[in-house]
């Protein structure tokens, strides 16, 4: 599978994604690369950021859709983008606004 692709959608891929595509592909290392993805994004700038997030959120709408094609591989997607997202974000995106966060992106 092709995740980098899923994750850049039509644009370049963006460095930190070898990293997530390293967490989907050797998932048992995937708590091991949470710190160095992190960090790795610190430096990144605010429309890198976004974009980051969308490729997270890409990865996790491509699981969704094609869960039952491969039912394994779609939960690593998710789990492995979900977990970044809060770790990064603190929220889901597609979760929308949390109880009490009065903070609307766009």
């Amino acid at each position: 599978m092709d995740y980098l692709w899923i994750l850049a959608g039509k644009e370049e891929p963006l460095p930190v994604f070898s990293r997530v595509v390293e967490a989907l592909e050797n998932y048992e290392e995937f708590p091991f690369l949470l710190e160095p993805i992190y960090h790795e994004v610190s430096d990144l700038e605010d429309e890198d950021i976004d974009r980051l997030r969308f490729g997270l959120v890409r990865l996790q709408v491509y699981a969704d859709i094609h869960r039952y094609e491969d039912m394994e591989a779609a939960q690593r997607m998710k789990y492995v983008a979900s977990t970044l997202e809060r770790v990064l974000f603190g929220r889901l995106l597609l979760e929308g606004e949390e109880a009490g966060d009065k903070h609307q992106c766009c």
